[in-house]
């Protein structure tokens, strides 16, 4: 007999809808290379993910893909981070302290589909790009004034991307062990290692 009690998907689409619901209005600060102090809410957080999800479906990105990011932590990597996972996409955040054969390495490795990058990390990129596979595009962490020049390929600004897009969007109803976070490990023996979270082992971390 199975107690049927509170049965639930742990999801990162439950946690957001969870946020969006409770703390709608509670404030969020972000610090990014443009803003000192960013500010906004968890609704205006979400709903700009909804915004980002919709530019990827347009942009061909299909459910289990895999969208890197190479970015500290801002507003606008949270904004990924939940539309990517919740999308049924995988995020994979990539630590940009590693050296750039590790990093060429793990970009070919993960298969990526969409590179989203801070402006800071552009050049290293560029001179990376030449060896990296499989990346359909890269965008920029960045509004259209502070949009670098980059010989990177198919590169486009992210709130230019978001920003005519709908902030309503048809989350699917995923698994709780569907994929959507993946690491790879430092400090190893050999190449580093691809480590693949679902998404109840994120919610019950």
């Amino acid at each position: 007999m199975l107690g049927l009690m509170m049965d639930d998907q742990l999801t990162i689409t439950s946690l957001m809808h969870h946020a969006k619901s409770i703390y709608s209005d509670s404030t969020i600060v972000s610090i990014t290379h443009d803003h000192d102090r960013f500010r906004y809410t968890f609704r205006e957080c979400f709903d700009r993910a909804a915004q980002l999800a919709n530019a990827m479906k347009k942009l061909g990105v299909g459910e289990g893909e895999m969208l890197a990011t190479l970015a500290w932590n801002d507003h606008r990597h949270m904004e990924v981070y939940y539309a990517a996972c919740c999308a049924g996409n995988i995020c994979h955040t990539i630590n940009p302290r590693l050296f750039p054969e590790q990093l060429t390495y793990i970009i070919n490795h993960a298969e990526d589909k969409w590179v989203f990058v801070d402006p800071m990390f552009v050049p290293l990129l560029e001179s990376m790009v030449d060896d990296i596979s499989n990346v359909a595009g890269f965008i920029v962490l960045c509004d259209l004034d502070t949009m670098p020049e980059t010989t990177l390929p198919n590169a486009l600004c992210y709130e230019g991307l978001i920003s005519a897009e709908s902030s309503e969007f048809e989350w699917p109803d995923l698994d709780e062990n569907t994929a959507c976070s993946l690491c790879y490990t430092s400090g190893t023996t050999g190449n580093p290692k691809g480590v693949l979270y679902s998404h109840r082992a994120l919610v019950l971390q």
